[in-house]
């Protein structure tokens, strides 16, 4: 099922590491009667580990009718504290918004969307992290490799690209150094780490906070297009059933 979660999601999962990680998820089975038609996946640990926290839900199409009284089932059991969704996961976002209590967006996700072409003179992108962990790093979808942006030979800047979620998404990270910025050095950066994880056989996302309006300019010039939220709040300790 969490096979056809993905297929049906179609892009970065951000929470999908969450269940390959030794105690940090537990997971629910939806059932009617002897058949399991779903499931519902509570955090509960690393950052969860004191606030059990609802993150996933799937249910087979031909079982949706029933959805609000599945998740009802797993929330009287689970008594989950709190939520964490993805939005462009429409069935756990619709299913969690019914009982929050409160409400923020704690990431904006982005999607590669267009090929940039920025150049930046004396520009040198050089890989810090060996070939042979990178590979390892996307074998075991954990971890990822490191560059370094160097400027007529002075180090301007610092990205990289985190595997540890769904194939084939890449994650990119990067910094600029605060004498650099504001000449486009970011951009120049995210497009170049871009071109590294295609190469690599990945497909480049990326996560910004939603205060970060520079960064999220940044993404955005270098071809990337905000396309969902990772939404968070809490759900009331006594929840009615529908």
């Amino acid at each position: 099922m969490r096979d056809a979660y993905r297929a049906e999601m179609d892009c970065q999962i951000v929470h999908d590491a969450i269940h390959h990680r030794l105690g940090w998820s537990v997971e629910f089975a939806l059932a009617e009667g002897a058949r399991t038609v779903g499931y519902a996946s509570l955090a509960v640990g690393g950052p969860w580990r004191d606030l059990p926290t609802f993150y996933e839900l799937y249910v087979v199409p031909e079982r949706r009718s029933r959805a609000f009284a599945l998740f009802d089932a797993f929330v009287a059991l689970a008594r989950p504290a709190a939520f964490e969704v993805q939005s462009n996961d429409v069935l756990s976002t619709t299913m969690a918004l019914g009982i929050a209590a409160d409400i923020a967006t704690e990431r904006i996700i982005f999607r590669d969307y267009l090929a940039s072409s920025h150049e930046l003179p004396g520009a040198l992108l050089r890989c810090i992290t060996p070939v042979d962990d990178i590979q390892a790093a996307i074998a075991a979808r954990q971890g990822g490799g490191e560059w370094l942006l160097e400027i007529d030979g002075a180090v301007a800047g610092k990205g990289g690209i985190l595997f540890h979620y769904n194939r084939p998404y890449g994650d990119i990270h990067m910094e600029v150094h605060e004498q650099f910025r504001g000449r486009g050095v970011g951009a120049y950066l995210v497009q170049e780490l871009k071109g590294r994880c295609y190469e690599l056989g990945g497909t480049p996302a990326a996560r910004c906070d939603p205060r970060n309006v520079a960064s999220q300019r940044t993404l955005q010039r270098a071809g990337f297009l905000p396309c969902a939220h990772i939404l968070i709040g809490a759900f009331p300790s006594r929840t009615q059933s529908r």
